[in-house]
């Protein structure tokens, strides 16, 4: 026989003071749990959805970033010619890539980070179809002048519309500003690959990657194959969205690991304020556990009914946490890409998934915090505990 859970939801009302303690401690560990997870989700979905499954990106063998690249004009010749590569009328859709990094003012501190200028060719818009340029115009090739990305022009001082900056030795003029989908291109600034090289008196017509628009995301292998075996060539080939996932890996682990270490010993104090308030409820209520005990109620049905009981809780401080952490989503905060030692903005993301795994934390802290309690209150002898109040 069963007892009925209508009695464990009055239980918690009647000692609602000791209740709302443990119900906030689980919520504030779902909260930070969730909000970490958010946070990995948000920087690894930017960097991956910089890249196109239709985009494979090409660098020297053994260079794990574009940083530390090389590839020359007769290798991107090469890279041209090869097949699956898509083309604008004759033209290959081709870019060479040169990637610096220059340090601006934030507008929201005053310091200094470092932001990722980005030189590319004057195909790149037809390459990388998530960028489209919502004010301005493109940059002229052979001229010294920037596009900014939309998180760029939010995040650093003068680069208005219009504006001059200077940086590498050379002084800029702001044509356009892009907007690529939220994905890490937003946090970049792009010219001229050559006036680039230039500026910054590197070589000329030396790359640090290319990327090639294919036919379609399965001409990958035979791109890829031709690239590989060309005795001509030294270089690896990844599709961009891979490349990109692959760059997010290091920080996304290192967030999720801090983001369940925090909430490993946040929900250290939870559980505790959980069986701290079971272990209440099953004081103050000795004689009517033995009374239900008598009346026939089983030493399992005693068990369910008070892990119910810390369920019931847990899930009331997991839908709290997820409550409290709803409004996160989307806000926008920025930190360094590791792979290239540059500012990256991102948007939290709070999914459908991570609010259920953050439910599913919290009702596992229910049932450690309630079980416990149930466990003593059935061992009780059933006299010595109608005889104890």
């Amino acid at each position: 026989m069963a007892i009925p859970l209508v009695y464990n939801v009055r239980s918690v009302r009647q000692r609602w003071n000791s209740s709302v303690v443990a119900v906030l401690g689980i919520a504030g560990t779902v909260g930070v749990f969730v909000a970490m997870l958010a946070m990995a989700r948000g920087f690894k979905a930017t960097l991956v959805s910089s890249g196109s499954p239709r985009n494979a990106i090409v660098r020297r063998a053994g260079a794990d970033s574009e940083m530390v690249s090389a590839v020359s004009l007769d290798q991107l010749h090469v890279i041209e010619g090869a097949p699956g590569v898509a083309h604008n009328g004759s033209a290959p859709l081709v870019s060479g890539e040169v990637v610096v990094i220059a340090g601006f003012n934030l507008k929201a501190t005053g310091t200094v980070a470092n932001a990722q200028v980005r030189g590319v060719s004057a195909r790149a818009l037809q390459i990388r179809d998530n960028v489209k340029v919502v004010q301005g115009r493109f940059f002229k090739p052979g001229l010294a002048e920037l596009v900014v990305g939309r998180n760029a022009l939010k995040s650093y001082a003068g680069f208005d519309l219009s504006s001059t900056v200077k940086f590498g030795g050379g002084t800029w003029t702001v044509v356009g500003i892009f907007d690529a989908g939220g994905s890490a291109f937003d946090s970049e600034i792009w010219c001229d690959a050559n006036v680039l090289s230039e500026v910054y008196k590197r070589p000329q017509n030396v790359f640090q990657s290319v990327t090639a628009r294919l036919d379609s995301p399965e001409a990958l292998t035979a791109f890829k194959d031709a690239l590989t075996a060309d005795p001509r060539l030294s270089v690896q080939v990844d599709r961009e969205t891979e490349y990109y996932e692959k760059q997010s890996r290091a920080l996304t682990t290192l967030i999720r690991v801090l983001g369940f270490l925090v909430a490993f010993v946040m929900g250290i104090g939870a559980v505790f304020g959980a069986l701290n308030t079971m272990y209440s409820a099953v004081s103050e209520r000795a004689r009517e556990i033995a009374t239900m005990r008598a009346l026939g109620f089983g030493r399992a049905s005693v068990i369910v009914s008070f892990v119910f009981e810390g369920l019931f809780i847990a899930f009331l401080g997991g839908a709290v946490g997820c409550l409290a952490v709803l409004p996160m989503n989307g806000f926008t905060t920025g930190t360094m890409n590791w792979q290239t030692f540059s500012h990256v903005a991102f948007a939290f993301r709070v999914t459908p998934d991570l609010l259920t795994l953050g439910v599913v934390f919290a009702l596992l802290m229910g049932v450690v915090g309630g079980l416990p309690p149930a466990v003593r209150a059935v061992r009780r002898p059933i006299a010595f505990a109608l005889r104890e109040l």
